[in-house]
């Protein structure tokens, strides 16, 4: 059997979208492996660091509001976990400052948009999210307040949609698509990062990963169960959908009953940053390691019926 990532595999990159304010600056890249080697895509929407200067002008508080913002460098550790098992990756360079990928394109706070809510969408309530601050743009942080120095025009928010989200989601759905008419099944990796939850020393010891799967909706159960045994054995502590069940982007892409599966993956930023989390950390390794045994784990598992093998046909 051939062992995922070889050099045999010819790779191919995708550079779709565009960053509204950065002039042939693409709002995500997609990389591939051809013929996939496994059935598994990673994809990571809020590690985009490509501010255009007009945006951080707009920012109050740029620096510290990006550094909370952002999944700090995920994407690096999802470039080595995809390079090692042969993973197809779905990057976001397009930062979250400017439009969050997970989140509905309605999720919007309308009084942060001049002009309010168009006439279409007036009887629709902005999210839960979106009220307190994180909605399809976020408005504002705790400890930091608003975000903005003005409103957002409505012909700002609609470039954001056209450009980078409504592009990303399409992508992002193609390629699940083409895993799963190869395979026969697929699964999405939405890989994220958290803040640390709690002390890791103790009965109570906070978690170094939260798998969420919307309460069982966006993955088959066996998948689930096969990445906590993974990480149990790996000796790393994981949460079950608390305090992150996932968010739009499961709600959209996942669909188990057509062999669509999809995992919200957190991992802890003190697990692979340094002291102050500003920068790759000498765990870095050690996550990108227990990741990619992650991976060729889930791909290995049955899932609905459907086998999800490791290695290319």
């Amino acid at each position: 059997m051939a062992e995922a990532g070889q050099a045999k595999l010819d790779s191919r990159k995708e550079r779709g979208g565009s960053i509204p304010g950065s002039k042939g600056q693409p709002a995500f890249t997609l990389s591939l492996r051809e013929p996939s080697p496994v059935p598994v895509l990673i994809a990571v929407p809020h590690a985009g660091r490509s501010y255009p200067a007009e945006l951080a002008a707009l920012m109050r508080n740029q620096a510290a509001a990006s550094l909370r913002l952002e999944d700090r460098f995920a994407d690096l550790v999802a470039e080595r976990v995809a390079r090692e098992t042969g993973a197809a990756l779905l990057v976001a360079h397009a930062p979250r400052a400017m439009i969050d990928l997970n989140r509905a394109p309605d999720d919007i706070d309308w009084d942060m948009v001049a002009g309010g809510v168009p006439e279409p969408r007036r009887r629709l309530a902005a999210g839960r999210r979106a009220r307190s601050g994180l909605g399809l743009v976020p408005r504002r942080l705790p400890g930091l307040g608003e975000l903005w120095k003005r409103r957002l025009t409505s012909d700002e928010l609609a470039e954001r949609i056209e450009q980078v989200h409504r592009p990303y989601h399409a992508a992002l759905a193609q390629a699940l698509e083409a895993l799963r008419d190869r395979w026969g099944a697929a699964l999405l990796i939405d890989l994220h990062s958290m803040p640390p939850l709690g002390p890791k020393r103790g009965t109570d010891a906070a978690p170094d990963f939260v798998l969420g799967d919307r309460f069982g909706a966006s993955c088959d159960a066996a998948l689930s169960a096969a990445a906590f045994a993974h990480l149990a054995r790996a000796g790393w502590c994981a949460a079950h959908n608390r305090p992150y069940a996932g968010g739009y982007v499961l709600d959209r892409h996942a669909a188990p009953a057509r062999g669509l599966h999809a995992l919200q993956v957190e991992v802890c930023r003190s697990a692979y940053l340094d002291a102050p989390m500003h920068e790759p950390g000498p765990g870095l390794a050690a996550v990108v390691r227990v990741l990619a045994g992650l991976v060729r784990r889930m791909a290995e598992e049955p899932a609905a019926g459907r086998s999800l093998p490791q290695a290319a046909e």
